[in-house]
């Protein structure tokens, strides 16, 4: 698989472990130091895509902020096993308004 194809999911334990079935790289953490230090560590490594589970993405706000402007790695919030927080879809209405300039997605 090229570099840039590499997809990360990052998360608690049993929120991503399902993930490592379908071929995906997984990487649990349970704290924010080791969150933080996974997610730099992941997007500077050649991984195209993250996934991240909504609520270490809470956790970690400015770690994802730094990597928003750039074409890789996408890092793409997912709900966790607690449950969605319904932040995964608002990051991406917002990506897509951004990119579209307007919503197309839920026409609100």
């Amino acid at each position: 698989m090229d570099e840039e194809n590499r997809i990360a999911v990052l998360g608690d334990y049993d929120s991503i472990y399902g993930f490592a079935s379908l071929g995906l790289s997984t990487f649990p953490v349970d704290n924010i130091e080791d969150a933080s230090k996974t997610l730099r560590t992941l997007a500077t490594s050649g991984y195209g895509i993250i996934y991240i589970t909504e609520e270490l993405a809470a956790q970690v706000p400015k770690v994802i902020d730094k990597y928003k402007e750039s074409m890789t790695p996408a890092i793409i919030q997912i709900p966790g096993v607690k449950g969605n927080t319904g932040d995964g879809i608002k990051a991406v209405r917002r990506s897509v308004e951004q990119a579209v300039g307007s919503d197309i997605l839920f026409g609100e």
